[in-house]
């Protein structure tokens, strides 16, 4: 279920505006592209370039890399046969003049291909499945002092909801409840089929999915919360997520506690 809450608590130049603001909207935006473009093609090179020397990312399968572990571990995955491509789906850009910081936000949705293999002496023919994954992309950029280049410094995810695709329209595997229930609702799927490949993957990743009707996910808020701070110029921002907790926003901007660990963290009043 997704909120009703606004969570982004100021505005910033995002449509239109002086055509300086403009340009470095468009930069961003080129950075944001650049994911799908770069990493899909295994454009190594090109997909670094995007990046500033310090930089960080975390998704489902990795967790947290800094840029460079994580081109490694792209390349390890691919050679082992993990194939992952995303699809872009649009992307707008929050920019503070003021500050030289940006943040891209990309929808886009993960679409990675699984087989489960077959017994060819028993006449077992393999499964083979996509799950994709509908989610939103965001890269917090800067343009530094002295540099007129904006560069990419964190890249974090917000996870909204997935599915199981059948390749052939009819086959797909049935996740057991323990699977599925490891991960968040935004990415359960994606996370189950992930762990099923050998990878640790990140229970605590922010999701749009509240634990009840119209309550928002408390590391949902926290990103958008930790979005401000960069916007604003705050010198370093932790993005890492709380292992623990059991917080949620409701609609009417209320706190509730839940059970479940993985529908977690970090609830406030979201009226706006």
């Amino acid at each position: 279920m997704t909120s009703p809450c606004d969570p982004q608590v100021g505005m910033y130049s995002h449509i239109n505006g002086h055509p300086a603001d403009i340009l470095d909207r468009l930069t961003v935006s080129e950075l944001c592209k650049g994911w799908p473009v770069y990493r899909d093609a295994s454009e190594w090179k090109n997909f670094r370039s995007l990046f500033c020397h310090d930089a960080f990312v975390w998704t489902t399968w990795s967790k947290r890399q800094s840029i460079d572990g994580f081109i490694q571990v792209s390349k390890e995955g691919k050679a082992r046969g993990d194939f992952i491509m995303h699809r872009e789906c649009g992307t707008l850009v929050d920019l503070n003049p003021q500050t030289r910081r940006a943040v891209g936000k990309m929808k886009a949705t993960i679409t990675q291909r699984f087989t489960i293999p077959g017994d060819a002496e028993r006449g077992v023919e393999p499964v083979v499945f996509d799950v994709d994954c509908d989610c939103r992309f965001h890269f917090f950029c800067l343009q530094q002092p002295g540099d007129p280049e904006w560069k990419v410094r964190y890249v974090k995810l917000i996870y909204d909801k997935d599915k199981v695709v059948p390749v052939d329209g009819k086959t797909a595997p049935t996740f057991s409840e323990d699977a599925l229930r490891r991960y968040p609702k935004g990415y359960r799927y994606l996370g189950a089929a992930q762990r099923m490949l050998g990878h640790d993957v990140d229970q605590f990743l922010p999701t749009i999915q509240g634990p009840e009707k119209g309550a928002a996910h408390g590391l949902w808020l926290d990103m958008y919360e930790k979005m401000r701070q960069w916007l604003d110029g705050e010198e370093d921002i932790d993005l890492s997520s709380p292992a623990h907790g059991g917080k949620a926003v409701d609609g009417k901007g209320k706190v509730h506690l839940h059970g479940n660990v993985n529908d977690n963290d970090s609830g406030r009043n979201c009226q706006r």
